[in-house]
């Protein structure tokens, strides 16, 4: 393949990346979706394609489709051990934030909203929230019709909008102090606290550090604080669990603030927060280390703040 082919793919890399990213809810499969787009295109006899843009698109996306319709996709869902994966702001994955809706798209909340969602109606509603396609050019990409895309993203909206039910974006400022209070609360043990820094209808899940089959879920503010109390004891064997003993951090991450505990310069486990008037509305706990690689690639290149806590 000449220079000027691989100079064209290149430039679409970063869009590719993250459409397949809020596609997938993974930085892995995103970049194999989008080296296996590379293939395509290499062998792609490119003298026929009028719009490489155009046609990249149309593969990146039904190459993802396929890997939301493939049985394994169906088995995570089904046994519910599906999280998406979270990434450090920053991070050229996460694509176009210039709009709400932009930077809704890639929330760890909408990803998990998105990944209930036909594969279709997924990809219908971030080609149009996030990369503002046209329903003329959806339906190319997708094979549906005009109506069909218009349709979709209407479903989807519709479900996005009554599984959300939250108000406007949050001020980052002040989700960083809710975080910070709710930090605060959950290691000094007052639970009063901890419980009136909570929605009434908060929800909490965690991949518990990556050992069980199955995302561990709470609800209702007593037993989201338990679980957040016990979460936040520092105890021998989470030392030994984390390989020593973490310094806290609070970062951005997909957008909203997150707790990480940091253990030389690795970053061991995430709690990435949804903050709504003034609360805590959900937590979501990541742990596994495979759910961890892109972002502390991104760590260790990236300058942190001082910890909040140097030594958990």
């Amino acid at each position: 393949m000449d220079s000027a082919a691989i100079d064209r793919f290149e430039a679409s890399r970063g869009r590719l990346a993250s459409l397949a990213y809020r596609l997938l809810g993974s930085a892995a499969d995103a970049e194999d979706a989008v080296q296996d787009t590379f293939l395509r295109w290499q062998a792609a006899d490119r003298e026929r394609v009028e719009v490489p843009e155009a046609w990249l698109t149309k593969v990146v996306t039904n190459l993802c489709l396929d890997r939301l319709r493939s049985a394994q996709a169906r088995h995570e869902r089904a046994a519910g051990a599906w999280l998406p994966e979270p990434l450090l702001e920053g991070d050229p994955m996460l694509g176009p934030a210039d709009t709400f809706e932009q930077r809704e798209s890639v929330s760890l909340a909408v990803l998990t909203i998105l990944e209930r969602l036909s594969p279709v109606e997924r990809a219908v509603y971030v080609l149009r929230e996030a990369f503002s396609y046209s329903h003329a050019e959806i339906a190319g990409i997708l094979g549906i019709t005009e109506s069909a895309s218009q349709q979709h993203v209407h479903r989807a909206r519709i479900r996005v909008a009554a599984e959300r039910r939250r108000g406007g974006e949050a001020d980052p400022v002040s989700a960083r102090r809710v975080v910070e209070e709710f930090l605060a609360a959950a290691t000094s043990g007052r639970t009063e606290r901890l419980v009136a820094l909570l929605t009434d209808d908060v929800t909490a899940v965690s991949d518990g550090a990556g050992l069980g089959k199955r995302l561990l879920r709470y609800k209702t503010r007593e037993r989201v604080a338990s679980y957040v109390r016990a979460g936040f004891k520092p105890t021998p064997a989470k030392r030994r669990l984390a390989g020593g003993s973490p310094a806290i951090h609070i970062a951005l991450v997909n957008g909203s603030p997150a707790v990480l505990a940091v253990v030389d310069g690795r970053v061991v486990g995430a709690v990435a927060f949804e903050v709504s008037d003034g609360k805590v509305a959900s937590l979501r706990g990541i742990a596994a280390a495979d759910r961890l690689a892109r972002l502390n690639e991104a760590w260790r290149q990236h300058e942190p703040e001082a910890p909040v806590i140097n030594v958990w």
